[in-house]
């Protein structure tokens, strides 16, 4: 399940979306939560027990607060590279993959400095890439201000592609990352790839990977 937000800015609205991923033994993991109202609230309660809080980086960390107190049990997950930042809000209870679901595994994206993570869900009808704000695919930003934001930080207007502030701000080694692309692209069951900000990519997922890979000279 990925439900769509919006960050309100000066004339526009510029999109971002939260996942829930089912794990095994009726639990759940949130990956990148924004607020929602109460009925979607309990709509992702009808899932199952929201068992893990997932914060992908340390700019997406802003509303985890509101999640752990509502959800006191479920433990906070991010990348090592940003749990300084995450821990300024709230407590991280691990930095790796401790789901216990062969199904579902997290890693931390290569060539970032550790601060971002990537989720890999596997179902019977293919792969699921979940990523954060290494990949953007903003094409359809709402009013002038979002429009601006997207076209001038390269938030993935025109195709998917990494985001110009991501380069700037955490990518370390660009042929790292790149070369992460390219491994994933290689999945031959990839179905799609989720991202936190924009449309879902389904139209040949694997070669947007491709692309985007060498875009960094992968």
């Amino acid at each position: 399940m990925t439900v769509s937000g919006e960050i309100q800015m000066p004339l526009g609205h510029f999109p971002r979306r939260m996942t829930v991923v089912g794990l095994r033994g009726n639990r759940t993991a949130i990956w990148s939560c924004i607020p929602l109202a109460e009925p979607e609230m309990h709509e992702i309660e009808a899932l199952g027990e929201p068992a893990f809080l997932i914060v992908p980086g340390a700019g997406h960390r802003l509303d985890i607060k509101p999640w752990k107190l509502r959800y006191p049990q479920a433990k906070i997950v991010c990348p090592p590279g940003a749990r300084e930042a995450v821990e300024k809000v709230v407590y991280v209870d691990s930095t790796a993959d401790i789901f216990d679901d062969p199904s579902v595994r997290m890693e931390t994206v290569p060539g970032v400095a550790e601060k971002e993570a990537a989720l890999f869900v596997r179902r019977d009808g293919g792969t699921t890439l979940v990523v954060n704000d290494i990949l953007a695919n903003v094409r359809h930003p709402y009013g002038i201000g979002a429009h601006i934001m997207a076209r001038l930080l390269g938030f993935g207007v025109n195709r998917p592609s990494t985001p110009r502030a991501a380069r700037w701000f955490f990518v370390k080694d660009g042929k790292a990352l790149g070369a992460a692309f390219r491994k994933w692209s290689e999945d031959p069951d990839l179905v799609r790839i989720i991202v936190s900000h924009g449309d879902v990519i389904t139209n040949k997922p694997r070669k947007v990977l491709e692309r985007v890979a060498q875009d960094f000279g992968a």
